[in-house]
């Protein structure tokens, strides 16, 4: 069997478990919300529109987004709640939840009013006229009339959750989407079909176990409606069963969405297990979800570049030297949010803007000031996240561009398009081994817009004084320079030959001495 292919099946238990319960407890939640609230549209006209409104209003909000905006929303809350000793994650689950059982609503809340008020006005008089109340009549005429139509919707809001559940990684929900994102990100595409190919087919699965229930409300046939809640209760008690396996505590490693990000995160764990310690990663999240994570204690640890924090959390703006920022970086962290800064691995991965070779030489551009000249004419590429952070804000300020056109790219996209002719420069990051394998040139800042990036190890507050947690990782302090990162990276991002993420790490381990040291 193909490496990568045995690799996806020995994730999918964890992957899928997760999957399962998370899809699970959204819809479950979302049927507790909506059938109470359907009964009441339907029986108040004044409740109906704008409860049908606000579930509508729901499904214009793209789904990451969503997913997204419940993070900060939930780490607010946790904060307002620690003084009265009430603590929860923001981070991974409970986001997801809340953002997939409102998705799950409407589909459910809809239906059941449609349901109901397709029941016969005469068949509701007769109830009365026997002395039914509205409870009875509601119960016992209403809803078992109604059913068939509202287990459509069910099966609906079903299928959505289980699709739109891939996307919780982004917020440190482990589910079939790690897969995806991390295919994607690599150039893993037998992990990117391996999870689409899993998400379908749960959906599908699940879709005809409630379809077999619908079926069997709709023609009476009780064997109908116990072979699908059989088979739907199967699906969720195999998703426990990896849960009910006893875990040794562990740590939290974070890890943003790019390569070099998923290699570090293997070494980390890799490091602690060399010194008996238990490390989970947590990868595929955003710079600034990643650091209020670890601020929060979600996390206990991950890498970041000093110019990130510098310009993204710190909101500095000025250029004062490596040594300053890095020092003053260093009291930031540790006075605002307790965060200790273990040290620098050794290497820099600055936002650099990169031109393919033989076009740059064509256009004689070598440094941005030339770009900048040149600017009106061409178009740039950038990964989702630098057009709207700071360093770009600074690049204009000191370089005045003027673009044609500017696109927005996943990384691995992103490289392809610049190679491919798509784009004319990217932002490209200079500890990216794609940068040699691309035959791309990095463009000097001459006028120093780009503040340093030196790669930082940040550890949580909570892991701040555990002399053992720390003690394991200090040896990766210094210890990797540039060319080695960019070779361990390129391992995973070749065309030919490609490795794993895993594979990679262990390659960085054996190049900077690792591998026998405790």
């Amino acid at each position: 069997m193909d490496d990568r292919l045995a690799a996806a099946w020995a994730r999918l238990p964890d992957y899928l478990s997760q999957h399962v319960a998370l899809s699970a407890s959204a819809l479950t939640l979302g049927l507790i919300i909506s059938l109470p609230l359907a009964v009441m549209a339907h029986r108040h006209s004044l409740v109906r529109w704008p409860v049908m409104t606000l579930a509508s209003l729901i499904q214009t909000i793209p789904s990451l987004a969503l997913l997204a905006l419940f993070y900060p929303i939930l780490l607010a809350l946790s904060a307002a709640a620690e003084p009265f000793g009430v603590t929860f994650s923001a981070l991974g689950f409970l986001p997801s939840l809340l953002a997939l059982t409102l998705y799950s609503i409407l589909p459910i809340l809809r239906n059941t009013i449609v349901g109901l008020a397709s029941v016969d006005a005469d068949v509701r008089e007769a109830a009365l006229g026997v002395g039914m109340t509205d409870r009875q009549i509601l119960t016992r005429i209403e809803l078992p009339l109604a059913a068939p139509v509202i287990m459509a919707g069910i099966r609906t809001a079903a299928v959505w959750v289980i699709g739109i559940a891939t996307l919780s990684t982004p917020v440190g929900q482990t589910s079939l989407g790690n897969y995806i994102f991390t295919g994607l990100q690599t150039e893993n595409w037998v992990f990117v079909l391996f999870g689409c190919a899993s998400a379908a087919t749960l959906a599908l699965t699940v879709d005809q176990l409630l379809g077999l229930i619908e079926g069997g409300v709709a023609k009476r046939e009780q064997r109908r409606i116990i072979i699908g809640i059989i088979g739907l209760a199967l699906i969720v008690l195999a998703s426990l069963a990896p849960g009910l396996v006893p875990k040794r505590a562990s740590y939290s490693i974070g890890a943003k969405s790019f390569t070099e990000q998923y290699v570090l995160a293997y070494l980390i764990r890799d490091r602690l297990a060399k010194n008996d310690l238990v490390g989970r990663r947590r990868a595929g999240l955003g710079s600034s979800v990643v650091f209020r994570a670890l601020a929060a204690n979600e996390i206990d640890v991950y890498v970041d570049y000093s110019g990130t924090i510098w310009s993204t959390q710190m909101r500095r703006s000025d250029q004062p030297g490596r040594a300053v920022v890095l020092r003053e970086m260093e009291d930031w962290l540790r006075e605002e949010h307790g965060i200790l800064t273990l040290g620098s691995l050794g290497f820099e991965n600055a936002y650099a803007l990169a031109m393919r070779r033989d076009h740059a030489q064509s256009l004689g551009i070598r440094t941005v000031s030339d770009l900048a000249r040149a600017s009106p004419g061409l178009t740039i590429g950038g990964d989702f996240e630098f057009f709207g952070r700071p360093e770009w804000n600074a690049l204009e300020d000191a370089y005045g561009f003027s673009f044609e056109d500017r696109r927005e790219y996943q990384s691995t996209f992103m490289y392809r398009a610049v190679a491919d002719g798509a784009v004319d420069v990217i932002s490209a990051f200079s500890s990216d081994g794609r940068i040699a394998a691309n035959d791309l040139v990095v463009l000097e800042d001459d006028r120093q817009a780009i503040p340093p990036y030196d790669a930082v190890l940040l550890i949580s507050p909570a892991r701040a004084n555990d002399a053992a947690f720390v003690g394991a990782l200090r040896p990766l302090v210094r210890a990797i320079p540039v060319e080695v990162m960019r070779d361990a990276s390129l391992m995973v991002d070749r065309d030919n030959d490609k490795r794993s993420v895993r594979e990679a790490a262990a390659f960085l381990a054996h190049e900077i001495g690792l591998e026998q040291r405790r």
